[in-house]
């Protein structure tokens, strides 16, 4: 039976409806509404599935983009409504989905929104970061850990005698303690000395946490993100000076996370170790998000010399 009245506000509806039904976590269904409700549904909440062309899901898309809406964001929104039209293809209300061919094309402008921090930056985050929140700042930066994991983490994954932190769970966005998101992100992380010894000492300081969390907030329960960045991470920043050119802290918390990235590579270790210290599901994921800072211009010219010596003395 073909079905000619439904909706893409329909399928939005039946999507959401299922993702609850699956259990998902309360900040993937917060952001699943918002792709919904904010951003596909008053574009094209009232068209047809029935009518819907690739040409309309690529109007779409470059309509977001013109709106002002973030690469990052549409590239997440387009990725909810595939999700939504393969919905309404299992329930017979559109014959296939004319959204899995529409991608965006990658472009160099995107890897503005990544944004890694200076080794200066880094220094002077270590240097004056406040007392009560420098171990989570200093076990951030040195182990790429994700900010839900440092939130989730407790000390009895926590070795301080064989130097490493076993990442076994996370935070969500309201507190709520649970798995990794994925298989990888379960992981063993070696300390490096100054992890070490921060948090020996900070053992001795931290707030008392009834579920044992090595970074509790000040009555001993999981931390807020939001309070922890506006109340510690965004004063820190303008007080340093790390800022940019509107005035405005120059990166996110997440960051920290591409610091840790930026100094393994520096340091020479292959992809495959750090797609496991960071908990990345494939390789093509560490490579994706930071193979241009394994490029070397002095090594290529290196490697090129050589190519041509071997050749040349055959």
């Amino acid at each position: 039976m073909k079905y000619t009245d439904k909706t893409v506000r329909d399928a939005c509806e039946a999507w959401l409806k299922t993702a609850r039904r699956n259990g998902l976590e309360a900040a993937t269904l917060k952001a699943y509404r918002s792709h919904a409700h904010i951003h596909i549904e008053p574009r094209m909440g009232d068209r047809l599935l029935s009518d819907l062309s690739r040409s309309d899901i690529r109007d779409f898309m470059d309509e977001l983009l013109d709106d002002g809406v973030s690469r990052a964001l549409t590239r997440k929104v387009m990725v909810s409504l595939r999700s939504i039209l393969s919905e309404a293809v299992e329930r017979e209300w559109m014959a296939a989905n004319v959204g899995l061919e529409v991608k965006m094309k990658r472009s160099k402008r995107g890897t503005e929104e990544r944004i890694i921090p200076t080794k200066d930056e880094i220094r002077r985050i270590l240097d004056n970061a406040p007392e009560s929140h420098r171990a989570l700042l200093v076990t951030a930066i040195f182990t790429g850990m994700r900010v839900s994991e440092l939130r989730g983490l407790t000390w009895k994954h926590v070795d301080l005698d064989r130097g490493v932190i076993f990442v076994r769970q996370r935070a969500d966005e309201q507190g709520k303690l649970g798995a990794p998101k994925s298989r990888a992100g379960v992981r063993d992380i070696p300390m490096a000395p100054m992890v070490k010894n921060t948090l020996a000492s900070w053992r001795q300081e931290a707030p008392e946490s009834a579920i044992d969390l090595v970074f509790p907030n000040s009555v001993g329960k999981v931390q807020s993100y939001s309070n922890f960045y506006n109340r510690v991470f965004k004063p820190m920043l303008l007080e340093n000076g790390i800022i940019n050119a509107e005035g405005e802290p120059k990166f996110a918390v997440h960051s920290l996370r591409h610091a840790a990235a930026s100094l393994f590579i520096e340091q020479g270790w292959n992809p495959k170790k750090i797609q496991t210290l960071l908990g990345h599901a494939t390789i093509g994921m560490t490579m994706d998000t930071y193979g241009h800072l394994f490029d070397s211009a002095e090594e290529d010219l290196t490697m090129f010399a050589k190519l041509e010596s071997d050749l040349l003395a055959a």
